[in-house]
């Protein structure tokens, strides 16, 4: 008869036994391994789940110390930019949950409505959660800054161009310029490989950062005897999330479909020696505001968690609607049951 042996009667120590049951695991489940090659890029969206964290904690001495768990997510350099600006990983951990409950706001009527599945297709969906997400992280960030809660910003009190006649800069500007490139040292740093799927994410990233940079809006606030206004003190302002998002929503319905062009120029990296091209090649190629995917979209009718589908069973929907949300769409001509 076989006896069950535990790792404690093999001399294991802890860390071993760690070692010892990844390497059953991967043995046993070999797919395991691919999984966590292929999501690599996305690892980082699971501090959406640690809650809102704070990469600086106080010891039982009172000094400063990191919280390990929360940098689990993250590989080696996502780790030493938190390290070296201490309250943002707060900031990144808040922008994720606010990507997760954006997108699921923007597909709520959707077939697709924004599970916390799998991202490792080349779907046009998984082109929005990466926008989404690189947004996030830019508009939390640069609102952190002039919220004082990062300590390595502050407020963006340069200048921005001439005063006008009735008003002049000042008061505090929400600092985009270190939201734009934290978010982009931060997110991109995900990204590994020289392939088409690495070069969509890069594209998908920047353009979400592109849309919080140029939605910065102008606010003022009027000065002078009586509320007579006869000067106002400007500053620039990130604008309302929901905006990004609802114009990210629009880029995802004219989203690109896209394959790797030859710049003829083999010089140097490989990412710069090769472009995104339309698949129709009628089509205008893609700015940096765009969104582009490379696979088409399943149709997320059944559940399948290979392609990151729950399927419509029990959702939801609109009887009276011709649209998206409507039964005869929502449910796929499966039918429905009015209630």
């Amino acid at each position: 008869p076989c006896r069950v042996l535990y790792l404690s009667e093999m001399g294991m120590s802890s860390a071993k036994m760690k070692h010892f049951l990844l390497l059953a695991l991967l043995l046993l489940c070999p797919q395991a391994a691919v999984t966590a090659k292929k999501n690599r890029g996305s690892r980082w969206w699971g501090l959406a789940h640690l809650g809102h964290s704070n990469n600086l904690i106080l010891n039982s001495r009172g000094n400063p110390v990191y919280a390990d768990q929360s940098l689990q997510p993250l590989n080696r350099k996502q780790r030493r930019l938190v390290r070296e600006n201490p309250g943002t990983l707060g900031s990144v951990t808040k922008g994720a949950h606010m990507a997760i409950a954006e997108c699921k706001y923007q597909f709520r009527n959707r077939r697709w409505n924004c599970p916390t599945t799998d991202y490792s297709h080349g779907c046009r969906e998984t082109s929005f959660i990466y926008a989404i997400t690189s947004a996030a992280v830019t508009h939390q960030i640069a609102r952190s800054c002039s919220e004082g809660t990062i300590e390595s910003c502050t407020c963006d009190y340069r200048k921005r161009g001439p005063s006008g006649r009735d008003w002049e800069w000042g008061g505090c500007s929400d600092n985009i310029e270190f939201g734009y490139k934290f978010a982009q040292d931060f997110v991109d740093a995900a990204e590994k490989g020289r392939d088409l799927k690495y070069m969509i994410n890069l594209h998908n990233n920047e353009a979400g950062r592109v849309h919080v940079s140029s939605e910065m809006r102008q606010e003022c606030k009027c000065h002078g005897m009586s509320g007579s206004c006869t000067v106002k003190t400007c500053w620039m302002r990130l604008p309302l999330f929901r905006s990004v998002g609802d114009i990210l929503k629009d880029r995802f319905d004219g989203a690109s479909r896209v394959l790797v062009g030859n710049r003829g120029n083999n010089r140097g990296s490989r990412s710069k020696a090769f472009e995104l091209e339309p698949y129709n090649p009628d089509h205008k190629p893609p700015t940096n505001k765009d969104l582009v995917y490379f696979e088409n979209s399943p149709d997320f009718c059944e559940y399948n968690p290979l392609v990151g589908s729950l399927g419509t069973t029990g959702r939801t929907c609109n009887d009276t609607s011709i649209g998206v949300d409507g039964c005869d769409l929502m449910c796929c001509g499966r039918g429905y049951k009015s209630e």
